[in-house]
């Protein structure tokens, strides 16, 4: 394994006299949610020495510990591109890593149903999409699904046995121990502060000190444009945040759902719409909704701060997607506000769910990278901003500027795509 260089003996900052040298690192990554970690976990598996450093007390608390906690089959994704490739590995490596360290996980399968006709050529390019993607997938009649989903209502249905849940949040924890036992570091509780670019290595200034690495991975989820523009970059792109809700279902209601049931996407969108998950501790919810959150990390609708909500709602890019869509928009806050509202979209699906049957059940904010022009990122983006001898060489940076579902999936092929991108050697 490389030093760290700890000793100053290497690249390191001098203290001055009586002071430590700043510490060294092959690889630092900014960002403890779990794409960052699984870029460091490949990274000490591949002999790096590896700091990872995370503003919030905890790993994985923001988007990687607030979703539906789905395995995604990779069903849904252009071919050829990254999601596509990299949900499609990740979903078979998740089931194996859970089941490796002996952590909760279900491969349940889940349903994709169509309620309406206008649906139907829809679920046939996702069979498409699904076979040129790798992904076993069964075309079902309105009879037929009703095997997997006895209470479920609809036209027809894709059934995807690949598709499963866990709980990322453990996966992350699991990442994080796999790291330190590894040699890796993990800092909590440390603010990036700063970046600054040298021909052999990168300052990454934190509010505990300063941390120099050859090279530097920035996986800053909601924070990520803003850490690129503090690093010297143009990520080109906006994060903007996207809450999306879930409802609890009553006992009752919740003995209608065995598995995972999906509607079809609306192609307009990179979401997936309002789905019924039964999660490994057997609870029922649905969601997520996708309303525009007050701040970044607003995680419901008392939290607003104003510079930021001003920031989105006069970012060009925000505008153009208000203008076109705010007709689903104003549906999306109408079902985040009103039961019924929500229940009537569930109801879709399964018609027997009532309002009474629903509670609040927590929520989730999408990172969303959002380009001028308004339209919404839809793969994973990564952002080089190259050393002195090229992007991947020694005092580089590589910011990933986009990555929401499915990236908690992916996670791990995605941290070994990284790490490619930086050069395997340190």
């Amino acid at each position: 394994m490389a030093g760290s260089d700890r000793d100053g003996s290497t690249g390191s900052v001098p203290g001055g006299v009586g002071l430590p040298a700043t510490p060294s690192y092959d690889l630092v990554v900014v960002g403890g949610g779990i794409v960052g970690l699984a870029t460091a976990y490949a990274a000490t598996g591949a002999g790096l020495s590896v700091a990872v450093v995370e503003r919030e007390p905890r790993l994985a608390n923001h988007q990687t510990g607030n979703n539906s906690n789905v395995i995604h089959s990779g069903l849904y994704y252009a071919p050829g591109g990254y999601k596509a490739r990299l949900a499609v590995a990740g979903c078979a490596e998740t089931v194996a890593f859970c089941r490796e360290h002996d952590l909760p996980h279900r491969v349940c399968g889940k349903l994709v149903v169509a309620t309406e006709p206008a649906e139907l050529p829809r679920l046939d390019a996702l069979a498409r999409r699904g076979e040129a993607n790798g992904v076993e997938n069964h075309r079902l009649d309105e009879h037929e699904m009703k095997v997997y989903e006895p209470d479920v209502r609809g036209l027809a249905a894709l059934w995807v046995p690949s598709t499963g849940i866990c709980d990322y949040r453990a996966i992350a924890e699991k990442l994080g121990e796999l790291i330190e036992k590894g040699g890796g570091e993990v800092h909590l509780g440390r603010a990036v502060t700063g970046f600054a670019r040298r021909p052999s290595d990168v300052v990454v200034r934190t509010s505990g000190g300063d941390l120099l690495g050859k090279r530097v991975v920035v996986c800053g989820g909601l924070r990520c444009d803003e850490l690129a523009t503090l690093a010297g970059a143009d990520p080109g792109v906006r994060i903007v945040p996207f809450r999306g809700e879930y409802s609890g279902f009553s006992e009752r209601a919740a003995s209608l759902v065995r598995g995972l049931i999906y509607p079809v996407p609306d192609p307009e969108f990179p979401f997936l719409g309002v789905h019924a998950t039964r999660g490994i501790d057997g609870h029922v919810h649905a969601g997520p909704n996708a309303v525009l959150a007050m701040a970044r990390e607003g995680y419901d609708w008392r939290t607003v701060r104003p510079a930021e909500l001003l920031g989105t709602l006069t970012y060009p890019g925000m505008i153009r997607i208000a203008r076109r869509h705010w007709r689903y928009g104003l549906g999306e806050v109408q079902r985040s506000l009103s039961r019924k509202a929500m229940v009537r979209q569930i109801q879709r699906m399964l018609p027997d769910v009532t309002a009474e049957d629903l509670h609040p059940a927590g929520a989730g904010v999408r990172a969303q990278a959002v380009k001028p022009d308004g339209t919404l990122v839809d793969d994973f983006l990564f952002l080089d901003q190259p050393g002195p001898d090229g992007a991947g060489a020694a005092g580089s940076i590589l910011h990933v500027l986009n990555a929401p579902s499915p990236a908690a999936t992916a996670a791990l092929p995605i941290g070994r795509e990284i790490l490619g991108r930086l050069g395997a050697a340190a």
